[in-house]
């Protein structure tokens, strides 16, 4: 006796989606259990100490200061990454001299150029320099010990307030779930800092797998920032997802 058609039909079309199963299933579960891409909070530790308020020159007359050079390449670099990552901001050494001040002046939020430009126009840079602690206080932010999460730090000089930054890096990296800190170093070449100081903020990017950046002007800083912010494979992303 023939087979009923729909009946037939139904059983065709069974087999179908059985082999699609088979051929997409693996595809799938590769894709559901690989990491999304340029997801983690970060957090910019930015150098507000006394160096900061030096010239670019050193030279007599000269008007530029350091951290007005600073700002300048942040307010360039930050509006292109800032779409793609939630980002906060630590600053260290701001207020009174000769005090080791560390800031939490905003926690990882979604386009945050515009509330980080305000709290950096308005730093007077003018105390000592806890880097250490204010790294230490970032990873904390992003609650390092459970997610993975980017530290950006900006300085020009040595840690004056104690602390050991080759130590703290290689604390994060035993304790934290893939924690990333970045250095970007300001002109760490001149007359004040030695090369120690240099080989510590090092040491500090190495042991977390992160980057040490030397830079000496607008546009080096401009990249630099951008590098170690940036996320180019979100830009294929919805920027609005962070949002939701």
């Amino acid at each position: 006796m023939s087979e009923n058609p729909k009946r037939l039909t139904g059983r065709i079309w069974r087999g179908l989606v059985a082999m699609l199963g088979i051929c997409i299933g693996p595809t799938l579960g590769f894709a559901a259990d690989a990491p999304a891409p340029c997801t983690e909070d970060a957090m910019i530790v930015f150098d507000a100490s006394g160096s900061m308020a030096g010239s670019l020159a050193e030279g007599i007359g000269a008007k530029i200061r350091r951290i007005d050079e600073v700002r300048k390449a942040l307010a360039e670099a930050l509006p292109r990454v800032t779409h793609f990552r939630k980002i906060g901001l630590i600053t260290y050494g701001p207020g009174p001299y000769s005090q080791c001040n560390v800031n939490l002046d905003l926690r990882p939020e979604a386009n945050a150029a515009q509330p980080i430009m305000r709290k950096v126009g308005v730093l007077n840079p003018a105390g000592k320099t806890p880097l250490t602690e204010a790294v230490e206080q970032a990873a904390e932010v992003l609650d390092y010990r459970a997610k993975p999460g980017v530290v950006v730090v900006l300085t020009d000089g040595e840690e004056t307030c104690g602390g050991a930054p080759c130590s703290l890096g290689t604390k994060l990296h035993a304790e934290g779930v893939r924690l990333t800190v970045h250095v970007i170093g300001f002109r760490m070449t001149a007359f004040w800092t030695g090369a120690q100081s240099a080989l510590d903020v090092q040491c500090l990017a190495k042991a977390t797998g992160g980057l040490y950046i030397a830079t000496n002007n607008q546009e080096e800083l401009v990249q630099a920032f951008e590098k170690t912010l940036g996320c180019p494979m979100m830009s294929r992303l919805d920027p609005l997802a962070l949002e939701r």
